[in-house]
């Protein structure tokens, strides 16, 4: 993921990037409940979290594929908050996204360093 944020252009000149993690635009719960209906609501997103802000990019649709452009940007003093549980969800500028708790050392890192 870290190769394809750098080639994606996303970055401005001297930013440098602190963490990266994936995330989706739907509960992977909902994938339990209709795995054909998940194709068409979720999302995956890229969360590229620099020195100066967080940069959600677009990804593919059935797994996070090289980026695609930036979909919103956060301030960098957002915190992303406590994970807990399979899946933390969190409100990025209006779209919540939902991050795999293998992902969850990632979001402690980036809210330590924020």
């Amino acid at each position: 993921m870290r190769k394809n944020a750098e080639n994606a252009n996303i970055l401005q000149p001297g930013e440098s990037i602190q963490q990266i993690f994936g995330a989706q635009t739907t509960s992977a719960y909902l994938g339990g409940l209709s795995p054909l209906m998940m194709l068409f609501v979720n999302g995956y997103r890229v969360v590229v979290v620099t020195d100066k802000r967080i940069i959600v990019t677009k990804s593919g649709r059935l797994t996070t594929t090289p980026v695609k452009g930036v979909d919103r940007e956060l301030p960098r003093s957002f915190k992303f908050g406590e994970p807990n549980g399979l899946w933390h969800k969190f409100d990025a500028n209006g779209q919540t996204l939902h991050v795999a708790r293998r992902f969850f050392k990632d979001m402690e890192a980036a809210d330590a360093a924020a």
